[in-house]
């Protein structure tokens, strides 16, 4: 049965839900003032995604009984819809999106008091790759509800951390992706070695290394001699290329940024025509600009 929309009483918002960011998967990062939160719950709700994932709910509800001080709670889980595997991405996600929020919607209104306070545990932090908060942004536009975001330890923070790395150089940004748009954005050399260098060992992954000029060349040289030793597959892009097609004419050092994109745009043309695909045309990702 399908929720309308919530009409606009002007009155007072009544069922409060915390959002609470659990860290990566160690109890021991919960923050305090996620403790606080956790104690004010009347109901945790949490998504049941089959036998495979039992242990998700299982670590969550590992997180209550360590720091709730007086169980009272209760847990509900909800069967999640499931998400179209094939046609656009974003639309899929979205179908998806809407399909959860009808379902979390009638779960507060079932479950939840007027009064009560509920809650979804998220891991990581609710801000960071996580469909939570826009979920409820779609509930919120149904029932009458409110929400606020406690943050937590995300993956990214713990491991930099256990490795005692930080996370930018001095002055540089910080480039935080997916590998749905990895493999399509590409890295710069220092990234990529410094970030998922193990894929280069996956069966069918191919990497094309640009050599680049002046001091660049030894450290470039030295990621494909690398990527060869773990097992994958490489072709470098340089003057000095030992494959033709790759080999670029020997220009100044300026010109080489343009010459260097010419092997890439010939290659997504030939691996295009071998797959029938058209070259260019967006499949995983939304294009930024609708104007030209």
């Amino acid at each position: 049965m399908s929720i309308p929309l919530v009409p606009d009483t002007g009155g007072s918002v009544t069922r409060r839900i915390h959002v609470i960011g659990i860290g990566a998967g160690d109890p021991d990062y919960v923050t305090a003032q996620a403790v606080v939160a956790l104690n004010e719950v009347d109901v945790f709700f949490a998504m049941d995604k089959g036998e495979a994932k039992d242990d998700l709910v299982a670590l969550r509800r590992e997180v209550c009984a360590r720091f709730i001080r007086e169980p009272g709670y209760r847990f509900v889980e909800l069967a999640d819809p499931s998400r179209a595997k094939t046609g656009d991405y974003r639309q899929a996600v979205a179908d998806w999106h809407a399909a959860r929020a009808q379902v979390w919607a009638r779960a507060l209104l079932d479950e939840l008091p007027d009064d009560g306070v509920g809650a979804f545990l998220a891991w990581g932090d609710p801000s960071l790759y996580d469909s939570t908060l826009r979920i409820l942004d779609l509930v919120a536009a149904r029932i009458d509800v409110s929400y606020d975001v406690i943050p937590g330890i995300t993956a990214i923070q713990a491991l930099a951390a256990r490795h005692r790395i930080p996370l930018n150089d001095g002055g540089e940004p910080v480039l935080i992706t997916t590998g749905r748009r990895l493999r399509a954005e590409g890295l710069s050399g220092a990234a990529f070695r410094h970030g998922p260098l193990e894929m280069a060992a996956e069966r069918g992954t191919g990497i094309l290394v640009f050599t680049g000029t002046d001091d660049a060349v030894p450290l470039n040289d030295r990621l494909a001699t690398d990527i060869t030793a773990m097992g994958g597959r490489v072709i470098s892009v340089s003057p000095t290329a030992q494959s033709e097609p790759f080999r670029l004419p020997d220009v100044p050092a300026e010109f080489l940024p343009i010459v260097e994109i010419l092997p890439v745009q010939l290659l997504t043309l030939a691996i295009g025509k071998a797959r029938n695909m058209k070259a260019g045309e967006f499949r995983h990702m939304g294009k930024v600009t609708t104007i030209e």
